[in-house]
C-alpha cells in the first residue's frame, strides 16, 4: 500500500480532530466583517477558491482569492489567509513579503516553523494532517472541512460522507481515457483539484469546469471510453447531453469534499494501472522551491 492511500483512508479521523480543534483555532481565522484575500499555489489554490466562495456566500465579507504568483496585495485587505502545507513554497514567501504594513497575515500549514509561519501574526497549524507523499490529499480536504466549520457551515453530511466516499466503486472511471470533473458554486475549487489530483499522480487526461460552461465547448471532449463526473448534482438537460455523447457520467451524491476524496483513491488506483509510484510523482517535488 502507497502512503499516499494510507494518507486517502485517514481523512475521517483527520477531519473529526480538526472539528475538534476548531475552538483553539478559531481566533486566528478570518473574522466575519474582515475584507481578506486568500493565497496559495496548487492544491492550495484550489481550496482557497472554495473557501472564498464559502466565505462570501455566508454573508462573512469580500473575499478575494489569487495564485501567490499573481497576488495584488496593495489592495486595502483587513487579513491575509495564506494556505501551504510546507510553508516553504516560494511564491507565497515572496507575497507575504509584499504584505502591506497593518495587515494581518494567517497561514495554515502542516509545519510550525516553517518561514511562511514566521512570516505570520497568527499560525494554524495541523501536523497531523501533514503527508509524507508529494501528492496532497488529507492536508487539505482536513484544511477546508476546518475553515467549513468555522463559518458555521454544517459538515455532518461531509463527516458521514467521507466513510461512504472510501468504499465507492471506481470501475468505470479506472476503465475511461479521458476524465472531466465538473463543479457547481464552491465545489468549482474541487473539480479544479480534482482533475489535478489525478494528473499529479497518474498524468492522466482530465480536464475541469464549472458545470454551466461545460456544455460551451468543452463537452464536444466527451465520447464512449471517456467519462465524466461531477461533485454536484446537473441540471436535467446537462445530463440528458451529457449522457447523449456515450460517456459515463456520475452526478456527484455525496457531499463535495467526500467526492474529492473518492477521485483521491481513484488517481491511485489510474497511477498504479500505469505504473507510475504515487507517493513521487514524475517532475514534482513536496514543496516548489525556486532558486534565487
Amino acid at each position: 500500500m502507497s502512503h499516499t492511500l494510507d494518507e486517502i483512508t485517514s481523512q475521517p479521523a483527520c477531519w473529526a480532530r480538526a472539528l475538534r480543534e476548531l475552538p483553539d483555532h478559531a481566533p486566528a481565522l478570518p473574522a466575519p466583517g474582515e475584507r481578506v484575500v486568500v493565497i496559495g499555489c496548487g492544491t492550495s489554490l484550489f481550496m482557497a477558491q472554495s473557501y472564498a466562495r464559502l466565505r462570501e456566500d455566508a454573508g462573512q465579507g469580500v473575499t478575494d482569492v489569487f495564485a501567490a504568483s499573481e497576488a495584488k496585495l496593495d489592495r486595502p485587505y483587513d487579513r491575509v489567509l495564506a494556505m501551504t502545507r510546507s510553508g516553504t513554497t516560494t511564491e507565497i514567501l515572496d507575497a507575504l513579503g509584499r504584505v502591506r504594513p497593518g495587515t494581518r497575515v494567517t497561514t495554515i500549514t502542516a509545519v510550525a516553523g516553517s518561514p511562511a509561519a514566521r512570516a505570520s501574526d497568527d499560525v494554524v497549524c495541523l501536523p497531523y494532517a501533514d503527508e509524507v507523499s508529494v501528492v496532497q490529499t488529507r492536508f487539505p480536504t482536513t484544511q477546508l472541512l476546518l475553515l467549513r466549520a468555522h463559518l458555521g457551515l454544517p459538515v455532518e453530511r461531509a463527516l458521514a460522507d467521507v466513510t461512504r466516499a472510501l468504499a465507492e466503486p471506481l470501475d468505470a472511471f479506472v476503465a475511461a481515457s479521458q476524465i472531466s470533473f465538473l463543479g457547481t458554486d464552491w465545489s468549482v475549487g474541487l473539480a479544479n483539484e480534482a482533475a489535478l489530483k489525478v494528473r499529479e499522480a497518474a498524468a492522466w487526461w482530465t480536464e475541469s469546469y464549472s458545470a454551466m460552461e461545460y456544455r460551451h465547448g468543452p463537452i464536444a471532449v466527451a465520447a464512449p471510453g471517456r467519462a465524466v463526473w461531477s461533485l454536484a448534482p446537473l441540471d436535467a438537460d446537462l445530463v440528458s447531453r451529457i449522457e447523449a455523447t456515450g460517456a459515463h457520467l456520475r452526478r456527484g451524491g455525496l457531499d463535495p469534499l467526500a467526492e474529492l476524496v473518492a477521485i483521491q483513491r481513484l488517481a491511485v488506483a489510474l497511477a498504479e494501472l500505469a505504473g507510475r509510484d504515487p507517493d513521487r510523482p514524475a517532475h514534482l517535488t513536496r514543496s516548489v522551491v525556486l532558486a534565487s
